[in-house]
This record gives C-alpha cells, structure tokens and sequence, in this order.
C-alpha cells in the first residue's frame, strides 16, 4: 500500500525520532513496564506502528465489506444496513420459567432467543434418570420432551424469532423438537431461523459433554447438514466454537487456528459422505469469545474471516461465494468474570462487546454480572442487554464499516494472528487432522499450557485483574441476589416427565424408536425418524438411549 520509497524515509524518520525525542524520555522516566504483550499469546506489542509493519500488505488483502478476502465484513453494509441480532442467553431451570426469561428479552428489545440447557438435557439424560439427580435445571432448562418445548415457546411464534441452541451431543434431538413444534405451528420449516452449536469435536477438547464415539457422532452431524440443505435452508446446522476453547485457556491464535481446524474436518466430513460443498457450507456458522484486549479480539475476528475464505478455496475449491463467508456469533469472556467486585463485569462485559461489535459480530451476548455466581438475574440480564443497546445506539461504533482498517498497529496484528493460526493447522495438518490431534491429546495438552502459565502469572502478580490481585477492597459486602433452582423445582420437572410416559400413546413412541434404531443401524439419514419419535412425544434420553445402544459411548483416553 505504500512506495518503497516512502517506507524507507518513514524508516528513517522512526530512527532518528528514537534517537532524538524518545530516548530523552525513556532515560528519564521510563516506561511502566520493560516490555508489553498481547492479552494470551504473549506476542511482544511495539511501541510504535508505522507503515512499514504492514509493508508486506496490499489493499486487496483487505479488500471491501462483501467481497472476498471478507477482511473488512461478509456483507456490504454491515452494522450501517442492519445491526447484529442482540441474542441473549437464557435458560431458567424449568420450561415455564424459561419462557417468561424469554418474553422479558423480547419485551425489552432483544432480538433473537440463546437457549441454554441444563446438563442431563446436554448428555442425553433425561430428568428422572439416575444420572441427572442434582442437575436438573441448575445450568440451564430442562428439557425431557416436545411438551417442554411447547411450555418454552408458548406465545412465541417461531416464525418471527431467531433461536440459538447451545447443544452439541443430543443436538440432532433438540433441533427435532424445534422443527415439530414449527410444524404444530404452522410455520413451514423453509421460515424456521436459528442456529444449534452442533460442535461435537470441541467437546472433545474443552468441555467433555460428548456421549458417542467421534465417528457416529460425525455422522450425525452430517445427516443433520445434509437434511437442513433440503428441508430447513434458513438454519445454521452447526456453530463451530472457539468459545469454549478460549474459555480454557488458549490464546486467540489457538482460539482461531483450532477452531477453523474443527471446521475443515466437518466439511470434510460431509463431503466424504457425498454432500456438495457448496449445498451445505453457506448454513455453517462460528462461534468465538471476546476478551478485554479490544485490539486483539478486533483483529481476531478479521483474521479468522480472510483464514475462511482462503480455507474453502484452497482445500475445498467452493464455488458459492457464501461458502467463504465466515458468519459468527460472539459471546463476552465467562471466565474473565469474577466474584470479587462483580459490578467490575459490566465495565469488563462493555468493552468485550465493543472489540465484537468493531470485529464484525453478526450477532452478540453479553455476559450478565453475576454470572461468575449463578444464572443471571432478570436485572443483571437487563444490564447485559442494555450494553448492547448503547453500544448499537448511543457509541457510533456501529455507524462505519470496519472503523478500525489502516490502523498500523491492528493490520500488524490481524497478519500476525493469522500467520501464527496458519502455522498451528500446518501442523495439525502434519499429526493426520484434527481429529487425530484431538485423540491422541495434543490439542488438549497446547491449551492447558497456556492455561496454567496464565494462572501463574496471575497469582505471582505478572497479570493484575483489578479487584482480585490488585485494587482489592477489605470486608466486601457479598450479599447478592442470586437465581437458584430449589428441590421442589427439580421433583416437578421428574413428575412431569412420569406423566408424560404415562399418558402418551406408548405403541407410537416404541414404533417410533424402532425406526431410530433401525435408521442408525442402516445408514439412513437420522433426522426424519427423530422427528417422528419427538412428535410422538419420546424424550430426549429415549432417543439417545437408542443411539447410545447402536454407537456405544465414548470413553477419553
């Protein structure tokens, strides 16, 4: 973008401003530290840009909002012609409680639903099986059957809203429900609109709620792109997550090195099982965190765009232009909350929603205050939501596209966040895949390094997290309102579920089930015979119970 000329007098320029304004001061004062770093990698951050850190950098290589390389956006007017769906999430113990958390963010500007669920729901359990004693509700809904569904979407239309579902394993069973409700509604299934996370190769590596083996679970989700392409276009069949993996620990180049890695082995998948690139990569969608080094997550985020759009040509020679688009949802750092303090958070949770919002987010949640505590509580969530609103209405960051592009520092920045992601799925490349990487623990062992010398700096005072190491207050008033989920709350939901078994027409759940199994066993597609068997109000631990019959279950080394 500039003449070599002109860069060699900047050069020059730069050297004699060391010599002669800077280094007066710096023998005087100093500086607050012997050297800067970038928020997780450790990337050393210079004191001073200059185009000659982006020298090696055309324009193409950023190009405009729309076009390819996508550095600048994946649409053309971005947040100028339509602002980020403002998508909070929620899931509040029982499916009544849930639905009223839900009216109250649409009533109060939200526009799109983020649906979390409590673990038994997440491992294919449902709420009166043995393994679910003490879970129900705590972590988000419980859902057992299409009847809590129909509680939890009761006067909601499912063609006027936009749901997000953060499921992974039983993800194939709940995107079911969503589609049979859809279809009691009324709603043909080509308006039906969300996302479900779908990312089952995360779970292998940063959270641990897989139920089968990856084999069977790649098929399942490939059946799942495979039908969605046919019968529900308008939903995102998978949100590929580096949220997770950045919440234990990794770096932001690792966040988008693994996470693009995870989605080079999905497509693969699916073409390997006959699926056109191009019929089913525009429905896949990302997933990442946003942490407090603004400059870095904002150039994360256009990294990870142009690594995509290079991706899909280059290794899978897709045609459809929205096959390159990198299109992702963004979630503030859970694990950058915490306890002491917590009003801190919503200075934390702002800040980490601007780096989203200048990175190109499509759409965003904010983190409630509390969270690093219990479910958010309706005013915590208010305040999360109204982050967003300011931000859209009152910052102007959302008033110019990319605002950040040129900036010396942040192109330097997104070149070397890609160039370190590219070098880690080189190597990825070299162990055999992702999934290899996966199996034989190397993926999990890069993140937990990091982890662990992020805590070591943390406790020896390296890394300050003000309130918690440094800027502490004595005799802090821990007197909270917290969400909680009560014994009476968690018997109900078991009640609920013995109910339903008893009323609902059991020779069409067992016909039912029977044609899960006998697809599994036959390498039909899965996702005809699972709606089915939810329409016929089988619930989520029965259908998984039959899968986990025909796949086994998969036990980490």
């Amino acid at each position: 973008m500039f003449d070599p000329d002109e860069l060699d007098r900047i050069r020059e320029a730069k050297t004699e401003w060391e010599a002669d304004t800077l280094s007066g001061t710096l023998d005087r004062f100093g500086e607050r530290a012997d050297s800067f770093t970038t928020d997780t990698g450790g990337s050393e951050v210079q004191r001073l840009y200059t185009p000659a850190d982006v020298a090696n950098r055309s324009y193409d290589d950023l190009g405009f909002p729309g076009k390819e390389p996508y550095t600048r956006g994946v649409y053309p007017t971005m947040h100028r012609g339509r602002l980020w769906t403002m998508r909070q999430y929620a899931g509040m113990g029982t499916a009544r409680e849930t639905n009223e958390r839900f009216r109250y963010l649409i009533d109060n500007g939200s526009s799109g639903l983020s649906m979390a669920f409590d673990l038994p729901t997440q491992m294919g359990y449902d709420s009166d099986a043995g393994m679910a004693a003490g879970e129900v509700g705590k972590s988000g809904v419980a859902i057992d059957s299409l009847a809590d569904f129909e509680t939890v979407f009761e006067g909601i239309p499912l063609d006027e809203v936009s749901t997000s579902m953060t499921i992974n394993a039983p993800a194939a069973v709940l995107l079911a429900m969503y589609i049979a409700l859809g279809d009691k509604q009324g709603v043909d299934r080509t308006e039906l609109r969300g996302t479900i996370q779908n990312d089952i190769m995360k779970e292998y590596i940063a959270r641990n709620l897989y139920i089968y083996p990856p084999e069977p679970s790649m098929r399942l989700i490939t059946d799942i792109f495979a039908f969605c392409a046919d019968e529900v276009p308008k939903f995102n069949t998978i949100s590929i997550s580096g949220y997770h993996i950045r919440e234990a620990g990794s770096t932001a180049a690792q966040e988008i090195a693994f996470t693009l890695a995870n989605g080079i082995e999905y497509v693969q998948a699916a073409i390997e099982a006959g699926q056109d690139v191009d019929a089913f990569a525009p429905q896949l969608s990302f997933f990442f965190n946003a942490h407090n080094n603004i400059f870095e997550e904002a150039a994360k985020f256009r990294a990870a765009r142009r690594m995509w759009a290079q991706i899909m040509d280059d290794r899978f020679d897709a045609q459809n232009p929205k096959s390159k688009q990198l299109k992702f949802h963004t979630q503030t750092g859970g694990s950058t909350l915490t306890a002491q303090q917590i009003e801190n958070n919503v200075v934390r949770v702002a800040y980490q929603a601007l780096a989203a919002v200048l990175g190109g987010t499509q759409s965003l949640h904010t983190n409630g205050k509390d969270e690093a505590l219990a479910l958010p509580t309706e005013q915590s969530v208010r305040t999360a939501l109204r982050t967003q609103q300011i931000l859209a209405h009152e910052s102007g960051a959302a008033d110019t596209i990319d605002p950040l592009a040129g900036s010396y520092y942040v192109e330097s920045l997104t070149d070397r966040l890609e160039s370190d992601a590219f070098d880690i799925i080189e190597e990825i490349d070299e162990r055999g895949g992702m999934l290899s990487a996966v199996e034989d623990g190397w993926v999990q062992r890069q993140i937990q390094d990091v982890a662990f010398d992020r805590q070591q700096e943390i406790e020896s005072g390296e890394r300050i997290i003000v309130g918690v190491n440094e800027f502490t207050v004595e005799n802090e008033d821990p007197q909270v309102d917290l969400e909680e989920v009560d014994e009476e709350q968690e018997q109900a939901q078991i009640d609920r579920v013995e109910t339903l078994r008893a009323d609902r027409d059991s020779e069409r759940v067992d016909a039912a089930l029977s044609a899960v199994r006998s697809a599994a066993r036959d390498g039909e597609n899965l996702m005809p015979p699972i709606i089915e068997a939810v329409k016929a109000y089988g619930t989520v631990g029965e259908i998984s119970n039959v899968l986990r019959d025909e796949f086994g279950e998969y036990q980490q080394v």
